[in-house]
């Protein structure tokens, strides 16, 4: 059986009286992200990270932010044609590792939530998705509140 493993990494700045949306999940927050889509930073990593165990390119490539069609889009969306095209491609997902690095608010409470919408997403059990929240202890742009940045692992298997 072949396996392959993808990375993904994003961020977003922060600004006050946006909506915030993580893990497809909207987050009570006085700070959401700046974005062209609905911002949700986790999602983005992740499917950047589907899509580099495919080597298909980035997120960008394939959901550009200069595009009309994905203005205010709902990550869900972008997530769910990431995996028609990981299944597309003969491959299904093992598991996938999703890292939050963000200062406020704490996220301890969403975590289940988000776990159980990207699983419905992604067609795979709950025990599939690791989500993950921490801080930076203050210090960088996410330690100042200005951003959160977020790490995705993901294990693909081949269909076959």
């Amino acid at each position: 059986m072949d396996i392959r493993i993808g990375n993904g990494y994003d961020v977003h700045a922060l600004a006050e009286g946006l909506p915030l949306w993580l893990g497809g999940v909207q987050i009570e927050s006085e700070l959401g992200c700046i974005a062209h889509s609905d911002g949700d930073v986790a999602i983005h990593a992740l499917c950047d990270a589907l899509l580099g165990a495919l080597a298909l390119g980035d997120i960008g490539k394939h959901f550009p932010d200069t595009s009309d069609e994905f203005k205010g889009i709902d990550s869900k969306i972008l997530l769910h044609r990431t995996m028609e095209l990981v299944e597309k491609h003969g491959w299904r997902l093992g598991n996938a590792d999703i890292t939050i690095a963000m200062q406020r608010p704490k996220l301890a409470s969403y975590i289940i939530r988000m776990r159980e919408t990207l699983a419905e997403v992604m067609g795979v059990p709950v025990s599939a998705v690791s989500v993950k929240a921490t801080t930076t202890e203050k210090l960088g742009f996410v330690g100042r509140s200005e951003g959160c940045e977020v790490f995705a692992t993901v294990l693909l298997f081949s269909r076959e």
